[in-house]
């Protein structure tokens, strides 16, 4: 659901807004390319189901289907291009050190509306070959450290071309495991132990998301077939506007032979073993690789200090989220 701030009012006009979206996403890219060393590719909207590259997400989202009738096939709606940009770099014949970025467009029908949350999703997905001795916490948290460090330098260009923006991001990184958060806050769901922690600490990578933990219970859902659960996260910063933690971005290091073994049948998905995406993967015959999504809209939200993705993304809305955000004078793209 909806929920305006009492007093909010947007530091930017309609126009203001739109031009500051196009700052930040010229300069994070330029920025996140040279921290990372990727390079632009263009990528698909639809793809074939029947290889098994479309993002399964949590399992349960349904993807948006529709029938081709040139080629006889279905095809869908990307829900991200986690698995597609493995293929890409072993298509393109990248080297270990090298990665490619993309913007990446998709459709979630089942997705809840609120203040973070659309149908419409934009984020740069992003992936890199590395070797198989790179597979580390170290490396992952390097990748995390350079792509906050893009983020807040976007910040500071963008607010010396708009001084009356007020957001302030923190920096520094603390990381932890989802298994540690539970262990401290062990009351609460995960989503209040990702606000607890955002809150105090401000700027926050989160480990270790798809498996089972003490409780029994994953502390969230993570398709089996992309990252490993042991060497993946999320990254937080704190939203003063919202006041909650907001979730930039989901990656890690994705899964070699044997632990996509082991989470297939961890997580009751064998039957994607016969997928090719899937045989590849098995066989060994595609690069080791780290990647992940970084959210545009979201980014832009945080940065510009905004109460609903509405205002820097154009999209659907319910009645009820139209008639709140008109009443209290947020202006939906």
């Amino acid at each position: 659901m909806t929920v305006i701030p009492k007093g909010y009012h947007s530091e930017l006009s309609l126009y203001e807004t739109q031009k500051a979206i196009e700052s930040i996403k010229h300069i994070f890219l330029a920025k996140l390319c040279a921290a990372l060393h990727l390079v632009r590719v263009t990528a698909p909207l639809v793809v074939d189901p029947s290889i098994g590259i479309n993002d399964n997400l949590n399992g349960v989202e349904r993807p948006v289907r529709f029938d081709v009738p040139a080629i006889e096939k279905d095809a869908e709606i990307v829900h991200s291009l986690a698995k597609w940009k493995r293929l890409a770099l072993h298509t393109y014949d990248f080297l270990p050190g090298k990665g490619l970025v993309t913007d990446m467009n998709a459709i979630r029908r089942d997705e809840t509306l609120d203040n973070l949350h659309s149908i419409y999703v934009d984020q740069w997905d992003w992936e890199k070959v590395i070797l198989p001795e790179e597979r580390t916490d170290a490396l992952l948290t390097d990748t995390v450290k350079r792509i906050v460090t893009a983020i807040c330098g976007t910040l500071d260009e963008l607010k010396w071309q708009y001084p009356s923006l007020t957001t302030e991001l923190c920096r520094d990184v603390t990381f932890v495991t989802s298994q540690e958060l539970e262990d401290r806050f062990p009351s609460m769901t995960p989503h209040e132990r990702e606000n607890a922690i955002t809150l105090e600490k401000k700027t926050v990578f989160l480990r270790n998301i798809g498996g089972a933990l003490k409780s029994g219970k994953p502390h969230d859902g993570r398709s089996p077939d992309y990252d490993d659960w042991n060497l993946n996260g999320d990254l937080f910063f704190w939203d003063e506007t919202l006041g909650c933690a907001v979730e930039i971005s989901s990656m890690g290091i994705r899964v070699s032979p044997e632990s996509l073994d082991r989470q297939l049948t961890l997580s009751g998905c064998d039957d994607r073993r016969s997928l090719p995406f899937h045989q590849m993967l098995l066989n060994g015959e595609l690069p080791y690789t780290i990647g992940g999504g970084i959210g545009q809209s979201r980014l832009c939200m945080l940065l510009l200090g905004k109460a609903h993705i509405g205002e820097v993304q154009s999209s659907i809305w319910d009645e009820e989220t139209v008639q709140i955000c008109k009443d209290s004078g947020v202006k939906l793209l």
